[in-house]
């Protein structure tokens, strides 16, 4: 009843109040929100409590495996930790939001908590056909949080990107689900996993259902080519949204991946497609991230990053990869959390979120700044932060998988990112105010501006940067249990199909060890040195002698689809991969789709085996 409970709870409050919001005083509404949310955590918590000794399965409306229509809810620990984690960023966006919205209609706590249900439903379902409608509910909700302003013409279309990228990604996936069952007769993905465990490997029909089924959880996760909309949808989308965006959606497009390869498609087709993609993620990600002067872009850009490297981890498929990846997924869901709260009490208090623009205009923000530094060292991997210990497990993983390259890129990507989010700090937080005029103010998320940011809008943020360095310190050993059950198709088929329990090799992981440190200390430096290179670029590019023109009024996603308003866009530096960059991010629909289905075709290729 518990796990119904988790889905059941936000849906039924969400009812409640599209029905009566309109009657009801505001405390009344952002009070319901909040309780639902608060439960939805309290259940998961115990689910993953209870979750610990052995998985839990629960058949909705009786109709157990032997009918071969039951609809089989599954909660392992990292499917109940990913619930979790959802819960409580939206306990976190909706305290943020009491004080940053003025005015808001219940409509938005309702899209909130459907947007809650939908997520849990996702990372809880056992079943091919009820996840994909979960998938589908999640961004249809999202769709609607995305263009929540939408007097605003950039938001429609930002929103209007995102939600047919998504929906073709969709549509994919329900193709590929309907070559499943046309295989196996079967959705349930422990069932159809058993049912294809005789298939040779490289079978056509089976490579085709992979193929296409991944495609709409990879346009979640953002993977290359297919992370067009996120930066778009980022953009124009409210704050608190961006936190469950960036914070936990995105991964579940990662966990989508893992979960139905793992269960369904184990030994049958390879993850290098997968690996391929997320690693072309992570580098382009890192490069945008650094040429993005608006804050709440950059923060895009660097979840695209981020996610790439979460996206290598799984794809590496051992448990002590899967154990890496979620150390890091923790620590970047808290981490980016934290960061777009903080960007969102300064475009509150100044109107902005373009860096020169407020550059030292945030020196009397202590707690403000404390967050953005907090999560930007996070992403820089310094111990004991979850990304520390998730890329230090990892990169154990994946040498004996003889993945040399993971160690550059993890460390090139973490300095990127973490540099760009560093020299945003430097510049806003520690800087000097120009004294130039401001430019274009940004369209406004709320009709009025705060002198002082209230605690509720600051104190969600400080605690998820301090979570996210301290995620690192999550206990090892059921962490990698929880992997270990994760990484193994017959943990999870046979408490679901036998009502049974098998037991699993537990490989212990070492976040800790020397070589991980070094590493950390090496990406940290590296961090700080880009962060301290930028701001000096930014500075010289921005001083009064600069020629006319030298600060950019675009960038990469700067055009149609992009944020416009203000002079955010790509730094001066690199102007020919800016210039490329900026081509390839047009903010046109058509180019996107094409670029998915460019996608569609390069994964399959990968993933083909003759």
């Amino acid at each position: 009843m518990i796990l119904q409970l988790t889905i059941a709870v936000p849906v039924m409050v969400a009812a409640l109040t599209a029905a009566t919001g309109r009657w009801l005083p505001r405390p009344a509404v952002d009070a319901a929100a909040l309780a639902a949310a608060l439960t939805v955590a309290a259940l998961s918590a115990l689910v993953l409590a209870r979750a610990a000794d052995r998985t839990r399965v629960v058949w909705l409306g009786g109709w157990g495996p032997a009918t071969g229509v039951g609809i089989p809810l599954v909660a392992d620990p990292l499917a109940a930790a990913l619930a979790l984690t959802a819960a409580l960023l939206t306990v976190a966006a909706l305290v943020y939001s009491w004080r940053f919205f003025a005015e808001v209609q219940a409509i938005f706590h309702t899209l909130m908590l459907l947007l809650l249900a939908a997520m849990c439903g996702f990372v809880l379902s056992g079943d091919l056909f009820t996840q994909f409608v979960f998938f589908e509910l999640m961004g249809v909700v999202a769709l609607g949080l995305t263009g929540y302003r939408s007097e605003e013409p950039a938001t429609v279309h930002g929103a209007v990107n995102f939600g047919l990228i998504v929906s073709l990604g969709a549509y994919l996936t329900l193709t590929g689900v309907a070559l499943v069952y046309g295989r196996t007769g079967q959705l349930g993905l422990a069932a159809a996993g058993r049912a294809l465990a005789g298939a040779p490997p490289g079978d056509a029909t089976v490579t085709a259902a992979f193929v296409l089924i991944c495609t709409g959880y990879l346009v979640k996760a953002a993977a290359f080519p297919f992370h067009f909309w996120l930066a778009d949808a980022h953009a124009v989308a409210p704050t608190p949204v961006c936190v469950l965006f960036s914070g936990v959606m995105v991964e579940l497009g990662v966990y989508g991946v893992a979960r139905v390869h793992t269960v369904v498609f184990d030994g049958l087709v390879p993850l290098r497609g997968v690996a391929v993609l997320g690693a072309a993620a992570a580098l382009l990600g890192a490069v945008m991230c650094v040429l993005q002067t608006q804050v709440k872009r950059l923060l895009a850009c660097s979840t695209i990053s981020q996610s790439g490297l979460l996206l290598v981890g799984v794809a590496a498929a051992t448990p002590g990869a899967v154990a890496g990846t979620a150390y890091a997924l923790a620590g970047h869901a808290a981490a980016k959390g934290a960061l777009f709260l903080a960007a969102g009490v300064l475009l509150n208090r100044h109107g902005t979120l373009d860096e020169h623009d407020l550059r030292g205009r945030g020196r009397r923000m202590p707690v403000a700044g404390a967050t953005f530094l907090l999560g930007g060292l996070a992403l820089a991997g310094l111990p004991p932060g979850g990304l520390a210990a998730g890329h230090a497990v990892t990169e154990h993983a994946v040498r004996e998988l003889g993945w040399w390259w993971y160690v550059p890129l993890s460390v090139a990507v973490s300095a990127l990112t973490a540099g760009a989010v560093l020299r945003v700090w430097a510049g806003v937080f520690r800087g000097t105010p120009t004294g130039d005029p401001p430019g274009d103010p940004e369209d406004p998320e709320t009709s009025t501006g705060l002198r002082h940011a209230p605690w509720t809008m600051v104190a969600p943020g400080i605690v998820l940067a301090s979570a996210a360095l301290l995620a690192g310190l999550l206990p090892a050993a059921p962490l990698d249990r929880a992997a270990a059950l994760f990484a193994d198709p017959r943990a999870y088929a046979a408490p679901v199909l036998d009502g049974r329990v098998t037991g699993v090799a537990v490989h212990p992981s070492h976040p800790w060890a020397a070589s991980g440190l070094a590493v950390s200390a090496v990406t940290v430096a590296l961090a700080v040195l880009v962060a301290a290179t930028a701001r000096r670029r930014v500075r010289r590019r921005a001083s009064p002698d600069a020629p006319a023109g030298a600060r950019p009024a675009g960038g990469p996603g700067g055009r149609p689809g992009g944020r416009p308003g203000g002079r955010a866009g790509a730094r001066p530096i690199g102007r020919r991969i800016t210039g490329r960059l900026h081509d390839l991010h047009s903010g046109h629909i058509g180019d996107y789709a094409a670029w998915l289905t460019a996608g569609v075709a390069l994964l399959a290729l990968l993933t083909w085996t003759p």
